[in-house]
C-alpha cells in the first residue's frame, strides 16, 4: 500500500512540473504579436516563438532535411529545413522565432523552410 502512495506522489510531482513548464513557456513566448502554436491556422502566414525540444537529421526523398520540434507550452510543431544537415544555433533547448505557412505532412503539422531568428 505504501508503494502505491509513493507512486502517486511521484506521478503527481512529475505532472505538476510539466504543467509548470508549459505555463512558464506560454508566459514567455505567447505575446500579442505572436500566435500560440495550438491556435495558429494552417496555410496562412504565421509568426511563432518557442523552444526547440529536439533537432534531428531526417532524410526526405533522398534529400537531407534538418527537423526540429518547436514547443511553446500550448502545442508542438515540426520545423523542416530541406537540403540542410546542420544550421548553426539550431540546437535543442534554444529559443527561436519562426515565420512561414503551416502545412500538413503525413498527418502532422509542419513548417517547411521557415524564416527564423534565434532568441
Amino acid at each position: 500500500m505504501a508503494t502505491k502512495g509513493r507512486l502517486r506522489r511521484t506521478i503527481s510531482r512529475w505532472a505538476s512540473s510539466s504543467e509548470a513548464e508549459a505555463r512558464d513557456l506560454r508566459r514567455t513566448f505567447v505575446t500579442s504579436d505572436v500566435q500560440p502554436i495550438a491556435d495558429a491556422p494552417d496555410r496562412t502566414p504565421v509568426r511563432l516563438r518557442g523552444s526547440l525540444r529536439t533537432v534531428t537529421l531526417q532524410p526526405r526523398g533522398g534529400v537531407p532535411a534538418l527537423e526540429a520540434e518547436l514547443y511553446d507550452g500550448t502545442g508542438t510543431l515540426t520545423l523542416v529545413w530541406l537540403g540542410r544537415r546542420r544550421i548553426a544555433g539550431i540546437d535543442p533547448g534554444r529559443s527561436i522565432e519562426v515565420w512561414g505557412r503551416i502545412g500538413a505532412h503525413d498527418g502532422e503539422r509542419v513548417l517547411f523552410n521557415p524564416r527564423y531568428e534565434l532568441l
